[in-house]
């Protein structure tokens, strides 16, 4: 029978190889107060566009974990709602683009009020209040799971060839761990390093499994509550959940080896030391394609364009996914497409358009490539 770490005798007492994780740490450290002091040069206009990219993405990433996929604008306008950052188009959210958002903005954007029973069940609510009549009509929401129609198990296989990855610890005792848990996590732990913390609320979170569903996106955001509250901001500039996504297959692995190892979590948290890096420089990235949006517009302030032209530059600015040819142009602006031939010539002649090197009924467009030696930060 498998042993799981929530059954051995000192839990919840973890520890780690300081020595082996120094190294690591500090380097974490050197680079969140590089992106932090970067971003606090930058004008604000370029902070709201870094924070609105990087917490929608999060949002997207954090569902997309548990095979949940939202739209990309929706999120967006939902987030700059919150945010108060002005759209030139918003689009209509639905309740669980709405719920999801809410949930993550708290969590961000107070992170000096604590963690409670109430809170984590307002999120669960948020999170899953549109989802009752959508899926498990037995799917208890914001309050402790109670387990009346068995344990608590992460399971995969078809039927009768099931494996059981993980069965948290029985309903019975989640109101003493719950309490034991938001007890530690709000409390003030002078020799703790606060990214350490971050990482331990996360495994410990998810190792309790106290919700019917949410536990994962739950303890991603309340990671994210403890990375603002470590930074005293509530502007995300970087998401974990977008790199957990990306390697979502160790994500799993290393949370079940953990899960039935011994209270050295050390390899836990190297590995979530090592993401967390890795997220650094997907943020580095989003601050780049930032800047360029911002420096592209101020120098053409003065430069005429039509409102199709500048829909599809943000667009082009923003990811335009595939290839822009005249017929998308066409499509995307409800024009002619001797219409946006005219729009595309004329961006040619300004310099701002090039044509690709397939040529033909091919025929695509793209921006000037970036150059990277403008960008100052």
């Amino acid at each position: 029978m498998t042993r799981y770490i929530y059954q051995l005798p000192d839990w919840p007492n973890f520890f780690w190889d300081h020595v082996k994780l120094s190294t690591l740490l500090a380097h974490i450290h050197q680079r969140q107060g590089h992106i932090m002091g970067t971003m606090r040069v930058l004008g604000f206009s370029v902070q709201n566009e870094a924070a609105l990219n990087m917490l929608t993405l999060d949002v997207i990433k954090s569902s997309e974990i548990e095979g949940e996929v939202l739209n990309e604008a929706q999120v967006r306008s939902s987030v700059a709602r919150r945010l108060g950052i002005h759209l030139e188009k918003y689009t209509q959210t639905t309740r669980q683009v709405e719920g999801v958002v809410e949930m993550m903005v708290d969590a961000t954007q107070h992170f000096n009020e604590p963690l409670t029973d109430e809170r984590l069940f307002n999120w669960h609510i948020a999170l899953l209040g549109s989802e009752r009549s959508l899926r498990n009509a037995y799917l208890k929401i914001g309050v402790w799971r109670d387990d009346l129609t068995g344990p608590m198990q992460v399971v995969s296989g078809s039927i009768g060839r099931e494996r059981v990855h993980f069965e948290a610890p029985p309903a019975s005792c989640l109101e003493s761990e719950m309490k034991i848990f938001i007890d530690w996590v709000n409390h003030k732990h002078d020799d703790l390093d606060p990214i350490i913390k971050a990482a331990i609320a996360h495994f410990w979170f998810v190792t309790l499994h106290p919700f019917d569903d949410g536990n994962g996106r739950i303890a991603r955001a309340i990671t994210d509550w403890l990375l603002a509250r470590h930074e005293q901001r509530a502007e995300r500039f970087y998401s974990l959940s977008a790199q957990i996504r990306q390697e979502r297959k160790t994500y799993y692995e290393i949370l079940e080896s953990t899960s039935k190892g011994t209270l050295d979590i050390t390899l836990y948290l190297e590995w979530f030391l090592h993401c967390l890096d890795r997220a650094f420089d997907k943020t580095e990235q989003i601050i780049e394609a930032v800047l360029f949006k911002t420096k592209f517009w101020e120098d053409h302030a003065n430069t005429t364009l039509n409102d199709r032209q500048k829909f599809i530059l943000n667009k082009l600015i923003d990811g335009f996914t595939g290839k822009l040819t005249s017929t998308k142009w066409a499509k995307l602006t409800k024009c002619s497409q001797d219409t946006a031939l005219r729009d595309i010539q004329a961006l040619i002649v300004l310099g701002i358009l090039v044509k690709e090197p397939s040529g033909g009924r091919s025929t695509s467009y793209t921006l000037l490539p970036l150059n990277r030696s403008q960008l100052i930060y």
